[in-house]
């Protein structure tokens, strides 16, 4: 099997999306990184990084739980020294996390801008950074950032400017080191859900029980991250991709199974006309 020893190092990894392509990639012998901060259960939230690596280890997998905030460079280089250590090198990194604040301008403190800009840019900037030394070592490596098309429709904007910008920035830095890691042989891409995703976000940020029942499960997003990483990276690399795109080229034809309310209406996801 390709992941078989294969080491991904996935960041926002305690649950969600994050939780869901580490299952799915563990359920095929690999190896995990298991990064977030969370190491207490948040009742609202749901997952640490030690209940992710049980789960990883009970599927056939291998799991290092790494706290990890990587809004501090000092913790991003340990942890990848920590999985370097204990795998020997860096296959794939996958930059999952990200924070969220769907607020006009008036109602964006200080505060939120900073975390929104300190996680999803700055944060994915530095985990790719240093991750790219070993990569380099790897035979086929891949960056893949989750972020949206760069849709520049204005009304993108509107709703959210602070966190449309650092979603969008996120997908700039994908689309710029396919061009600055190509002679490196390093895939980057970004990867984005057609539909809204139930994760406790949506649940609890975005719209409740009746935005989760016209989502689709982490699993496909999963799925799509299972068929991106097996790509060849010098050839499958500079796109903004989306997950129901991926799976077709997989051969998906019915999606039905990874809908929450099958049969029922679903909802587009943000920066998708």
């Amino acid at each position: 099997m390709y992941y078989k020893g294969k080491t991904i190092f996935i960041t926002g990894a305690s649950r969600g999306i994050g939780r869901a392509i580490a299952l799915r990639l563990a359920k095929d012998g690999a190896n995990i990184v298991v990064v977030a901060k969370s190491v207490k259960e948040d009742n609202r939230l749901g997952g640490t990084i030690y209940s992710v690596a049980k789960e990883i280890e009970e599927v056939g997998g291998k799991a290092l739980a790494v706290q990890c905030d990587i809004r501090d460079e000092e913790q991003i280089k340990s942890a990848v020294e920590k999985a370097v250590a204990a795998y020997g090198g860096i296959d794939a990194v996958i930059n999952n996390a990200s924070a969220i604040s769907l607020t006009p301008t008036d109602d964006t403190p200080a505060k939120r801008f900073d975390l929104m800009h300190d996680i999803n840019v700055r944060g994915t900037y530095m985990v790719t950074k240093h991750c790219v030394p070993h990569l380099k070592k790897s035979e086929n490596p891949h960056i893949l950032t989750l972020s949206p098309p760069l849709n520049m429709n204005p009304k993108w904007l509107l709703p959210s400017v602070a966190y449309t910008m650092s979603k969008y920035n996120m997908s700039m830095m994908a689309l710029g080191w396919a061009l600055e890691y190509k002679k490196a042989g390093i895939a980057a891409n970004a990867l984005w859900p057609v539909t809204t995703i139930a994760t406790a976000a949506v649940q609890n940020l975005l719209g409740g029980d009746m935005l989760i029942n016209r989502s689709r499960k982490p699993e496909i997003v999963a799925d799509a991250v299972h068929y991106i990483l097996q790509q060849p990276s010098q050839e499958y690399t500079g796109q903004t991709l989306l997950d129901e795109d991926v799976l077709k080229a997989n051969g998906v034809a019915d999606f039905e199974s990874y809908a929450v309310k099958p049969g029922g209406p679903l909802q587009k996801d943000l920066f998708l006309d």
